[in-house]
C-alpha cells in the first residue's frame, strides 16, 4: 500500500493548450484555502451576530413601544435645537454658546414627563443661581484689585462648590435638588473662572442661561405634547399589578399545598409564573420610590391632581412587601415539607398522619387564603378605579371569620396528639382510629401548624394594607362605587369560595 500511495502522489496533472503543448496543473496551496475559509467564517459569524442583535432590538421595541416613541422624541428635539447652527440669524445671536442648548437637550431628556421636568427645572434654577452669583463674585473681585482678585475668585469657588456638594448628602435636599447642585457647581465654576480672563462676563452668563432655557423649554414641549409618558400613571399601574400578583401567589400557594386540582385551566408554566408573582412585589421598591419622586414634579394629568398623594403609594407598596415576605416564608415552608416527605416517603405511617392533619386544617386554610385573596383583589380594584369600595368591610369580616375558624381547628389539634384527653371530641378519635394510629407524631404537625400561623400573620398584614388604601382614598378623595352591584358580586364571591372549599374537601376525602 505504501509504494502505491507514493506513486499516486507523484502523478502529475497536465492540460493541453492551444499551441499543442501541455502545462502542469499545480493544485491550490492549503494556506490560501484556510485563509479563505477563515475569512468566510468570520464574515458569516459577524453577520449572524448583527442579525441576532437586530432581532432582539425588534423584539424589545415590539414588547414596549414606549421606548421607540422616546427615541423618536429625543431625535425630534435634537433636530429642532440644531437649527441654532443651521440658521444663520440664530447662530449669529448666540455664536458658540448655542452648543449649550444641544447639550441641555442631551442631558435632560428623559422617557417620562416627571423625569424631564425634574432635570429641566433643576438645570434652569441651578444655572440661573450660579450665573447670578458668579457675576456678583466677579464684581467684588474686580473691585479688590489685581492682587486680590484671583484670591477672591478662588475662595468663592471653594466655598460655594463645597457647600453645594455637601447639600447632596442632606436627604431632603438630595431628593429634590441633587441634579441642580451639580449644575450649580458646573456653571458657577465655568463662569467665575472664565470671568477672570474675559471682560464681557455678563454677556457670557446671559447667553449661557438663555441657551439653557431654550433647550429646556423645547424638551418640555416635546415630552408633554408628543405621546407623553407619565411617571404617576406608571406608578399607579405598577401598584395595581403588584396587588393582583400578590393575590394570585397567596391563593396559588395554599391551593397547591392542599392539592386542589381542577381549578386551574392554565398550563403548569403559567401557574408557576403566578406562584412566583410575589417576587415582583419584593423587587419593585426602588422602582416605586423613583416613580413617586418623579411623579411629584408632574402637572395635573388625567385623574391625578398636581398634589396627588404619591407618598401614600410608597406606604401601600411597603405593606404589600410585608405580605410578600410572609408568602415567601409560606412557599419556603411548603418546599421544606415536600423535601421532608421525599426523605420519609417510604414510611406509610408518616404519610397517613400527614394526610390526616392536612384534611383537618384544609377547609379553614383554604377559606383564609380565598378570602384574603378576594380582599387584596378588591383593594386592587379600588386603587385602579380610584373609587371607594363598599364591600371591603364585608370581605375583611369574612377574612377574620375564616381566621377564627382556623384558630379553633388549631386548638383541636391537641386531641390528635393525645386522643384520650378529649373524650368529648368523638369525631377526631374516630379519625385517628381509621388512620390505624393511636397518636400523630409531632414532626408531622409542625409544618402544617407553621403554614397556618403564617396565614394568620398574612391576614394581620392585609389589614394594614387595607388601612393604607383607605388612607389613600381619603387623601385623594376617591368617589364611592355603586353599592348594589358590588354587594351582589360580593355574595357571588362568597358562594364561590364556599363551593371551592367543599370541592377541595371532597377531593381530600377521596385521597
Amino acid at each position: 500500500m505504501a509504494p502505491g500511495k507514493e506513486a499516486f502522489e507523484q502523478v502529475e496533472w497536465r492540460i493541453r493548450v492551444a499551441d499543442g503543448s501541455s502545462e502542469v496543473l499545480v493544485p491550490a496551496t492549503g494556506l490560501a484555502r484556510k485563509a479563505w475559509l477563515g475569512t468566510k467564517g468570520l464574515i458569516s459569524g459577524l453577520a449572524l451576530k448583527v442579525w441576532m442583535f437586530l432581532k432582539k432590538a425588534w423584539t424589545l421595541g415590539a414588547n414596549d413601544p414606549r421606548k421607540v416613541i422616546h427615541c423618536i422624541k429625543a431625535g425630534l428635539a435634537l433636530t429642532i435645537v440644531s437649527l441654532f447652527y443651521f440658521m444663520r440669524p440664530l447662530n449669529d445671536g448666540f455664536g458658540g454658546n448655542a452648543m449649550w442648548a444641544v447639550m441641555t437637550v442631551v442631558v435632560v431628556f428623559e422617557p417620562t414627563v416627571g423625569g424631564t421636568l425634574y432635570k429641566c427645572l433643576n438645570r434652569v434654577c441651578g444655572t440661573f443661581l450660579a450665573g447670578f452669583l458668579a457675576v456678583g463674585v466677579h464684581w467684588v473681585a474686580s473691585r479688590s484689585g489685581e492682587r486680590f482678585e484671583p484670591l477672591v475668585v478662588g475662595a468663592s469657588v471653594f466655598i460655594l462648590a463645597s457647600a453645594a456638594t455637601f447639600s447632596k448628602f442632606i436627604p431632603s435636599a438630595k431628593s429634590l435638588f441633587e441634579y441642580g447642585a451639580q449644575m450649580f457647581v458646573l456653571t458657577f465654576s465655568f463662569v467665575a473662572v472664565s470671568g477672570y480672563r474675559e471682560d464681557k462676563l455678563f454677556d457670557l452668563a446671559h447667553q449661557r442661561i438663555s441657551t439653557i432655557i431654550i433647550g429646556t423649554s423645547l424638551c418640555i414641549l416635546v415630552i408633554m405634547l408628543v405621546c407623553p409618558i407619565w411617571s404617576g400613571q406608571k406608578l399607579h399601574s405598577l401598584i395595581v399589578g403588584n396587588m393582583d400578583k400578590l393575590a394570585d401567589s397567596l391563593n396559588g400557594c395554599v391551593t397547591q399545598y392542599f392539592n386542589q386540582i381542577g381549578e386551574c385551566t392554565n398550563s403548569n408554566e403559567e401557574a408557576d409564573k403566578k406562584l412566583q408573582g410575589y417576587k415582583c412585589v419584593l423587587s419593585s421598591e426602588a422602582t416605586e420610590e423613583s416613580m413617586a419622586h418623579l411623579a411629584r414634579w408632574e402637572p395635573s394629568h388625567g385623574r391625578f391632581n398636581f398634589r396627588h398623594p404619591w407618598k401614600q403609594y410608597l406606604k401601600i407598596g411597603a405593606s404589600m412587601r410585608s405580605c410578600a415576605y410572609c408568602i415567601e416564608a409560606l412557599n419556603s415552608c411548603i418546599n421544606s415539607e415536600n423535601k421532608f416527605r421525599a426523605a420519609v416517603g417510604c414510611f406509610i405511617y408518616f404519610k397517613q398522619a400527614a394526610e390526616l392533619i392536612k384534611k383537618h386544617l384544609s377547609s379553614s386554610c383554604l377559606k383564609v387564603s380565598s378570602s384574603s385573596s378576594s380582599a387584596i383583589r378588591e383593594l386592587a380594584e379600588t386603587v385602579k378605579t380610584m373609587k371607594k369600595s363598599s364591600t371591603i368591610d364585608l370581605l375583611v369580616g369574612e377574612m377574620n371569620s375564616a381566621v377564627q375558624e382556623l384558630q379553633n381547628d388549631l386548638k383541636s389539634l391537641s386531641y390528635l396528639l393525645n386522643p384520650s384527653s378529649g373524650p368529648e371530641n368523638k369525631n377526631l378519635e374516630t379519625a385517628c382510629m381509621e388512620a390505624t394510629t393511636p397518636t400523630v407524631p409531632l414532626m408531622e404537625i409542625i409544618p402544617v401548624v407553621t403554614l397556618a400561623s403564617i396565614l394568620i400573620e398574612i391576614v394581620v398584614r392585609i389589614e394594614a394594607l387595607v388601612d393604607a388604601v383607605e388612607e389613600l382614598g381619603k387623601l385623594a378623595e376617591f368617589a364611592t362605587r355603586d353599592a348594589g352591584s358590588k354587594q351582589s358580586q360580593m355574595k357571588d364571591e362568597i358562594v364561590t369560595i364556599e363551593e371551592k372549599t367543599e370541592g377541595t374537601m371532597r377531593a381530600l376525602q377521596k385521597v
